[in-house]
């Protein structure tokens, strides 16, 4: 079975990459900051836009998350006045790669819906993603695609006790019903919103990632998601070689 090389941009501690492995790609991650415990097959340190322009025709397939800080919900519901300050990556982004001429992925949180084009949108319900005790995984996620998927899965919002995973984590014994939040460090018993936070063991088993620290968690995708899309990427470029 040929290996086709992917590109993994701003990669993070490497959770799509985990899954772009499970789908047969040789995984090499750029990031800016060091990722000790990227899971992928090489990591890069360096700007993802700089190295996708000048190395992105050696791969077969780029997959890239641009930071999202412009289009989160924290920042649009609490910080709305920073909204400015930060960058809009993905239109520069999905410039270089279309520059490429590769098969590539963009993804992003909800808020960046309107700026990519067609996206698909992903959810851990559609995977059975859960912790032990049953509380599902609802992290909904949208990828523009620059070639054919079909999405079979349903979103399936069927479970009183939920994982939201946007950050920290906490108090294990409060659990149901509960939404475990996954944003910011793990620590303490906090709540925040109305939501009850879970502790990082917890959160690492709803996203199927048992390596990465609560920050890297909060920036992550289950792999999942990206062996699923995966799949479809190496039957497109399967069929493009033949």
């Amino acid at each position: 079975m040929t290996q086709f090389r992917l590109l993994d941009l701003f990669c993070g501690a490497g959770g799509s990459a985990r899954g772009y492995q499970r789908a047969g790609f040789y995984v090499v991650g750029v990031d800016n900051r060091p990722m000790p415990r990227y899971a992928g097959d090489e990591f890069i340190l360096g700007d993802a836009l700089d190295y996708c322009a000048a190395h992105g025709r050696e791969y077969d397939a780029i997959h890239a998350s641009p930071p999202c800080q412009k289009y989160s919900v924290m920042t649009k519901g609490r910080w709305r006045d920073r909204i400015a300050q930060h960058p809009d990556f993905i239109r520069t982004m999905r410039e270089i790669l279309k520059w490429s001429g590769k098969s590539y992925i963009i993804e992003n949180v909800g808020g960046a819906r309107s700026i990519l084009v067609n996206p698909v949108m992903l959810c851990g319900s559609m995977f059975g993603l859960q912790t032990r005790n049953g509380s599902q995984l609802r992290r909904h996620r949208f990828f523009e695609l620059s070639f054919g998927f079909v999405l079979s899965p349903a979103c399936r919002h069927d479970r009183g006790s939920v994982v939201g995973v946007y950050g920290g984590g906490q108090n294990p014994a409060r659990k149901h019903p509960a939404t475990i939040g996954v944003w910011g460090h793990s620590g303490g018993a906090s709540a925040r919103d109305g939501l009850i936070q879970f502790g990082i063991n917890d959160r690492r088993q709803a996203m199927d990632i048992d390596w990465m620290t609560g920050n890297e968690l909060s920036e992550a995708i289950p792999p999942a998601y990206t062996e699923y899309i995966g799949r479809f990427l190496r039957a497109h470029l399967e069929a493009v070689r033949a």
